[in-house]
């Protein structure tokens, strides 16, 4: 229970909320499953705050591992101190139990250990002790085997440098000064420093290290690492010898001065390089978790962008000299035709193109058009648009190609379209996107699609945790028709996973579509654990049960029949019928198992079964006036699309290649915090350009009356 309580005092979460998390967790649930279908026994703790108790359960995890091995260790030493074990055993925080364990850790050879083999070690406790005043007598007694009374003086005080340091009081204070008063100070390498324009602003740059933002903290490491800039982190060194020496020097004897300078020893040399490191770890962690989580809150906005749903499409991936790859896709998104339209420079095949992609459009009944918006993605757009006779009523979509390079070179790609170029999986790509952004999104390696910043300096190990929950809660939310997902849609599915997924699409491919739900028990490895965390977000469209295409989970079946019965009704009936619906009182179907929570989640579906929770794709309409960042003038008020969100703004796809950058201080007349707290990506926004730089492709704009 000690467990529980820490952790919900830590987040701020009722002890009995998190006890029951912590307990369906151990038991196997998943996150999707208990936020969804176990709102009684959790409070209705949502995703994130379930996330949070499973990552607070996981780190403690880890600290116990860390001081059983420590235990192990001091064991293995013979070092038995009560007081010492106790200590360890009770500890909670991670750098607190390293500084008690610091002074047994297994240590290289130091100037300390070798003034020890000198026999120094009880000079040095003679001066710590601050009980004697001729020290130098005391040192001419240690000057032997050809060391003198200095030398040995000089090696006590490392023996006492290795001591102080070693003092969690002493660390202590140092990192308190560092964790309140720290201050980033970087400089530019002179030898490199026409190598490192873009990040002239850092050339002489210092900020408290509390106040610097994670994006501009992140900049600053990768220029380090780059060789770039020269980095340190610093605090006002006199204060801190100050503090240090208030704790050890007692007296005004013969030994205040060589322990003086133990101390500045200690800390110039020992502790503040040591805590120095640890605060650069720890401001990186901070960093990290801030800008993993603006990417997670894109990566969820993007997953969940509107589908247009099952359409004929045709699907272009522009390009100039090497053509357009066209594809044509059905409604099951399968592909029925590629070719290739050269309708650009140098070929300027436009009467080719015209005639073919007009035959297409009768010949598969296609019903929009997707072009991605990368090299050629504009001119492909407006030639599109020239050549549609204005009674087809075809939409044109621009959409982002972001990661579908990574994806027509995946093995997945290659698995599903083996004889195809690279290109034309490419363009398949981009219309299923159009039909299905999540279902196609899904295949691409989360931290690929390009609405983050730094993810390749984050720790690679967090972000893909963090962004493998965010594509699984997305995926959960919508559910997933089982009849027609992919293995990469399916295996997200709560309870499922690849081999599971796998089996399932064999399943299908071997006996036809799933007719119920409960057919998936038939499923090779699919038991009952399974069953229950994946059958509420599994949907069987036009099957047996018309409960199977609805978020109702399985369980609750029996409870819709009863209500369907007190209503006089068949449960077909009750099904999409908003007037009988109601009229339940979901008070009556209460039991000791079944709360209102899940009554009232059950009468939502009940009403819209199978509503897709992310709306109807938009069209946006750019300024034909702009092809290039060089049309681009200042003043010109453009239309876009917000495509990343980061802490400091919000990057605009203004119909160029560049995407224009709204600095926090433009997005509102009224101050804002977060760029979030106003904007969500994908959303369509109208701009103004304040400023256009040619040299390094940067356009600012503004959204502010």
């Amino acid at each position: 229970m000690l467990v529980n309580q820490r952790i919900a005092s830590t987040i701020q979460i009722n002890v009995k909320q998190v006890t029951a998390v912590l307990n369906l967790l151990n038991e196997g649930a998943t996150i999707p499953f208990i936020a969804r279908y176990r709102k009684e026994v959790t409070g209705s703790l949502d995703e994130v705050a379930i996330e949070t108790i499973d990552n607070e359960q996981k780190k403690l995890i880890e600290l116990k591992k860390r001081k059983t091995s420590i235990l192990d260790r001091l064991e293995e030493l013979k070092i038995n101190k009560p007081t010492l074990i106790d200590q360890i055993k009770n500890c909670y925080d991670a750098k607190e139990l390293e500084d008690l364990y610091l002074p047994y850790k297994q240590k290289r050879k130091t100037k300390a250990s070798v003034a020890k083999e000198q026999g120094l070690e009880p000079l040095a406790k003679i001066i710590m002790s601050q009980r004697q005043n001729d020290i130098m007598a005391q040192a001419y007694r240690f000057a032997r085997n050809g060391l003198s009374a200095d030398e040995a003086l000089e090696g006590a005080r490392h023996i006492m440098a290795e001591w102080i340091s070693e003092s969690s009081t002493a660390r202590n204070s140092v990192r308190t000064a560092y964790e309140r008063h720290a201050t980033l100070v970087s400089k530019v390498d002179k030898k490199r420093e026409g190598k490192a324009d873009k990040y002239k602003d850092y050339f002489d740059f210092s900020q408290s290290v509390n106040r610097i933002p994670s994006h501009r903290f992140l900049a600053i490491l990768r220029a380090e690492k780059d060789g770039l800039l020269k980095v340190k982190i610093e605090i006002d060194s006199d204060r801190a010898l100050e503090r240090l020496e208030r704790i050890f020097i007692r007296s005004h004897s013969d030994t205040a001065g060589h322990i003086k300078k133990a101390v500045k020893d200690s800390y110039k040399r020992l502790i503040s390089p040591s805590i120095e490191t640890e605060i650069r770890k720890d401001s990186k962690t901070k960093a990290d978790i801030e800008a993993i989580g603006i990417f997670a809150n894109n990566l969820g906005q993007l997953l969940m962008a509107a589908p247009l749903g099952s359409k004929h499409i045709l699907a272009l991936d522009p390009g100039f000299r090497t053509g357009c790859k066209l594809t044509c896709l059905d409604e099951q998104s399968e592909l029925v035709h590629h070719s290739t339209i050269y309708p650009h420079p140098p070929q300027n095949q436009k009467d080719d193109a015209r005639h073919r992609i007009l035959g297409l459009i009768s010949k598969h009944n296609i019903k929009a058009i997707a072009i991605g918006n990368g090299t050629a993605g504009r001119e492909t757009e407006q030639f599109i648009k020239n050549i549609l006779p204005k009674d087809l009523n075809i939409e044109v979509y621009l959409i982002s190609e972001a990661g579908a390079s990574i994806y027509s070179a995946s093995e997945a790609a290659r698995e599903e379209f083996p004889e195809l170029d690279l290109t034309v999986r490419g363009s398949i790509s981009i219309g299923r996107r159009l039909i299905d952004p999540l279902a196609e999104l899904v295949k691409i390696e989360p931290k690929n699609i390009g609405v983050g910043q730094y993810q390749h300096d984050v720790d690679q190990n967090m972000l893909k945790s963090s962004l493998d929950n965010v594509v699984s809660f997305a995926v959960n939310k919508v559910g997933v028709n089982v009849n027609t997902a992919s293995k990469h849609l399916l295996q997200h599915v709560a309870g499922l996973g690849p081999k599971l997924a796998q089996n399932i699409v064999d399943y299908r491919n071997t006996n036809g579509s799933f007719k119920t739900i409960d057919t998936l028990k038939k499923v090779k490895g699919y038991g009952a654990k399974a069953y229950e965390q994946s059958a509420g977000f599994l949907r069987i469209v036009n099957g047996n049960n018309p409960l199977d295409s609805s978020a109702v989970h399985p369980e609750s079946y029996a409870l819709v029949n009863q209500m369907a019965s007190r209503s006089n009704l068949k449960v077909t009936q009750l099904i999409g019928n908003e007037v009988a619906t109601k009229q339940i009182n979901i008070q009556d179907f209460v039991t000791d198992t079944v709360g209102l929570p899940t009554l009232t989640d059950i009468i939502s579906e009940l009403k819209k079964p199978g509503l897709d929770p992310r709306g109807v794709a938009k069209t946006i309409e750019f300024d034909d006036r702009i092809r290039d960042i060089k049309d681009v003038r200042v003043g010109m008020t453009l239309q876009g699309k917000i495509t990343n969100l980061t802490k400091f703004g919000a990057f605009v796809d203004i119909g160029v290649k560049e995407n224009g950058l709204i600095h926090i201080s433009q997005i509102s007349d009224n101050r804002i915090s977060d760029p979030a707290e106003v904007l969500s990506l994908e959303q369509v926004v109208t701009t103004r350009v304040i400023d256009v730089d040619l040299v390094r492709k940067r356009i600012a704009l503004s959204m502010k009356a």
